[in-house]
């Protein structure tokens, strides 16, 4: 663990030298973004991008990924750069890692390779090492043969499979191998899923509303948790509740669960969990499913948006798809445009430059407030706290929808029901009278339907 903070934390200038490669089949929404989304990526498992190479064709070599004759230009280029791997912007089967490998001389990894060396270096709780070593076993099991000098800087996360790389410089993670181990990882993760069902279980007896923050990876998620945490945490100046924020693609990757209070009584439990992203590799998704449990079981989903990034409505998308596969797609939504200050800088920078370059392409400067129509849009910045108050009410507006103001009086027998109330709804008053206890409280309709024969009034 010493070892990989002391990695993390290296100057850029020893970083590992990287060379981009992407083929633009004209099948992509938008190449350029992806290619540059490829360094970004390659930055976080602590690579400096040396180099791009990309190439225009109409389908990719069979043998390659790449033509033949571009296979010599990016072994000149990357030997031309001291680069010390080779990265490419899409899946490549077997046989063309194999072939690539052997061409170039260098180790190469692509794309869903790169994410999961990142998921590997970010994982911090169990579940999330147990995920992330399956999901790198899984894309292993059929690229043995293929991956050579790569496996050596591919480390695993826990038990035989760890210090990243050291127990993989030999191929002796065989099928026969891979295979034991995934049946002891599925074993843990059952355990571990036991333990999120029963957290879960309660969570749901409780009432309080469940609210999760998804998705574009860096669009903001983790500033936001922390911004409620210190507007309406319950324990106000708990720095230890704060979750990692970084400017980084997965800065973190656990779910953390957090109670927010509104005041009244009225409480959330507000949880932030990995982000998504464009070509997320399917067994990620796969091997994250307990953890995305937290997203399915939501009550609202708070889709962050950075709205200061040009292709956020492509990042929309992708988030979209990606609740699609999980099961998430039709839980109630607030859509939550962040980084508003910046997107206003842009606005502002743009106006000026239009004035003197006449309507002559704004790149990033062309990036404008997105128009919020409705109840089910805000735009704010987590960071300064602009529209933090609005987007608090909105989320009540949205989970307390289903509750309502009660009276009850209970005869002294019920003080169970009382004390059951006092814990899983809004009490606002409580008093104790000749006839009874009388409560007044924000409740569930269930459970008023639940005492419907104490009830003396109803708002």
């Amino acid at each position: 663990m010493e070892e990989r903070r002391k990695k993390e934390e290296r100057k850029e200038e020893e970083w590992e030298k990287a060379l981009l490669v992407g083929v633009d089949t004209g099948q992509e929404d938008d190449f350029p973004r992806s290619m540059k989304e490829l360094g970004e990526l390659a930055k976080a498992c602590n690579m400096t991008v040396a180099g791009v190479v990309t190439q225009k064709m109409a389908a990719v070599n069979k043998a390659y990924y790449i033509g033949a004759g571009k296979v010599k230009e990016v072994t000149e280029y990357a030997k031309a750069l001291e680069a010390d791997i080779i990265l490419f912007d899409n899946s490549l089967t077997p046989s063309q890692l194999r072939n690539l490998q052997k061409e170039t001389g260098k180790p190469v990894l692509d794309r869903t390779a790169l994410i999961l060396d990142i998921f590997s270096l970010r994982a911090k709780t169990r579940e999330a090492k147990l995920q992330v070593e399956t999901a790198r076993l899984q894309y292993l099991m059929s690229r043995l043969v293929g991956m050579h000098d790569a496996l050596t800087r591919q480390g695993g996360t826990s038990g035989s499979m760890s210090s990243r790389g050291a127990g993989e410089k030999k191929l002796e993670l065989d099928r026969r191998k891979i295979e034991h181990r995934l049946s002891e990882l599925g074993r843990e993760l059952e355990e571990v899923a036991k333990e999120r069902e029963t957290q879960g279980k309660k969570r749901q007896e409780s009432r309080i509303p469940k609210v999760s923050l998804v998705g574009y990876t860096n669009a903001g998620k983790s500033t936001l948790m922390n911004r409620m945490l210190e507007t309406y945490g319950t324990c106000p100046g708990g720095e230890e509740k704060k979750v990692l924020e970084k400017d980084m693609l997965f800065a973190t990757l656990d779910t953390t669960v957090r109670n927010i209070s509104f005041g009244n009584g009225r409480e959330i439990l507000l949880s932030d969990t990995v982000g998504f992203i464009h070509k997320l590799p399917h067994g990620l998704v796969k091997a994250f499913r307990s953890t995305l449990e937290e997203v399915k079981n939501a009550d609202l989903l708070l889709c962050v948006v950075d709205c200061s990034d040009e292709n956020h409505k492509q990042q929309m998308k992708v988030t979209e798809e990606t609740l699609l596969e999980i099961g998430a797609a039709d839980i109630p939504k607030i859509i939550v445009y962040n980084k508003a200050d910046l997107c206003r800088e842009n606005e502002e920078a743009a106006e000026t430059d239009n004035e003197s370059r006449s309507g002559r392409d704004l790149g990033m400067g062309s990036v404008r407030l997105p128009e919020v129509i409705g109840t089910d849009k805000i735009y704010l910045s987590a960071k300064s706290g602009e529209g933090m108050e609005e987007l608090a009410q909105m989320i009540q507006n949205k989970v307390f929808a289903g509750y309502m103001r009660t009276r009850f009086l209970f005869p002294y027998e019920k003080g169970q029901a009382v004390s059951w109330l006092m814990e899983h709804a809004a009490v606002h008053a409580r008093e104790y009278t000749e006839q009874g206890i009388a409560v007044i409280a924000d409740c569930h309709k269930a459970d008023v339907g639940k005492y419907r024969e104490y009830v003396v009034g109803e708002s």
